[in-house]
């Protein structure tokens, strides 16, 4: 499966926590390909088609991604701005960005989508993408990524949430993933929590 181009997914982020807590964080957590190394799912994803791929990724997350926020949460407290599953060298994660009270910086938090195990973490403080606005864009926001998932989960394996931000943070898009490999975006609301439809479905390059 391929991430969204967000600027929020596009940010290796992940969460924030003020003070000594956050250094503790960024000590003991790991880098990505650690991570995925330790996960208990592998996808096959050499030699496949994508909707094949898609399909494989999203029948091997046993967690869904409320489950992957919520474990992300209790691991690193603040304010989910996405959550996406992704491949590493055949190993599937959760890969779970959040913000925390302090603002000053990203943590990035890997769940295993097989036991919802929080499998590592780290600080990223990127100086081009400010996490005071995104924070408090969502500040205001009556749905949150857990609430966006579970409101588009009918209509597909969600695999991908994030706070669409072009400058302004007014909906989170998004993806499911059908059982055929098939991808859809769906855009929801940050206030009403309304569900519209982001583009018309296409289905994935065998080739």
């Amino acid at each position: 499966m391929k991430r969204r181009t967000t600027l929020i997914s596009a940010i290796a982020a992940v969460a924030l926590i003020g003070g000594g807590a956050a250094t503790a964080v960024a000590v003991s957590g790991d880098d990505d390909s650690s991570a995925a190394s330790k996960s208990s799912v592998s996808v096959k994803d050499d030699g496949v088609g994508d909707a094949q791929e898609n399909a494989a990724e999203a029948k091997g997350a046993t967690i869904g991604a409320e489950e992957a926020i919520a474990a992300a949460l209790k691991h690193t407290p603040g304010v989910v701005t996405g959550a996406d599953l992704d491949s590493d060298d055949g190993r599937l994660v959760w890969d779970v960005d959040v913000i925390g009270s302090g603002a000053t910086a990203w943590h990035h938090v890997e769940v295993d989508p097989g036991t919802g195990k929080v499998l590592g973490s780290h600080v990223d403080r990127d100086e081009d993408d400010d996490p005071a606005r995104v924070a408090a864009a969502l500040k205001g926001a009556s749905t949150s990524a857990s609430d966006a998932a579970r409101a588009v989960s009918a209509k597909g394996t969600v695999t991908s949430v994030d706070a669409d931000d072009d400058g302004s943070v007014t909906v989170w898009e998004v993806e499911t993933t059908s059982s055929n490999g098939t991808q859809q975006d769906w855009n929801v609301d940050l206030r009403s929590g309304a569900v519209t439809l982001d583009r018309p479905s296409t289905t994935p390059d065998d080739d």
